[in-house]
């Protein structure tokens, strides 16, 4: 398999709080059932790594970055809301 054909996910929380554990759990869930074997995802703690998430201009948590394959997508939130989440990152149904 190719690295083109992994999708890369840079997943930023803060520590423990309600919706960085929704949000980790949400992805993994999306990861394993659409994504099974051709998914990476980085976990990046703002309140371990506050310079990371500045360079990236992440100001809100969780936000999920989507590197690859492009194009780059951003979703802010715990990721709960399956369809939409799906649709964003090019695996869903177009929304109509």
């Amino acid at each position: 398999m190719t690295n083109s054909g992994i999708f890369r996910f840079r997943l930023y929380i803060a520590d423990d709080t309600f919706n960085s554990v929704q949000a980790v759990a949400n992805l993994r869930a999306i990861c394993d059932t659409y994504l099974p074997g051709r998914h990476q995802i980085e976990l990046i703690n703002v309140f371990k790594d506050p310079e990371r998430a500045l360079e990236e201009c992440i100001f809100m948590t969780p936000t999920l970055v989507k590197l690859g394959p492009a194009p780059v997508e951003r979703i802010v939130g715990n990721l709960s809301h399956t369809n939409l989440v799906l649709q964003v990152l090019g695996l869903g149904m177009p929304i109509v």
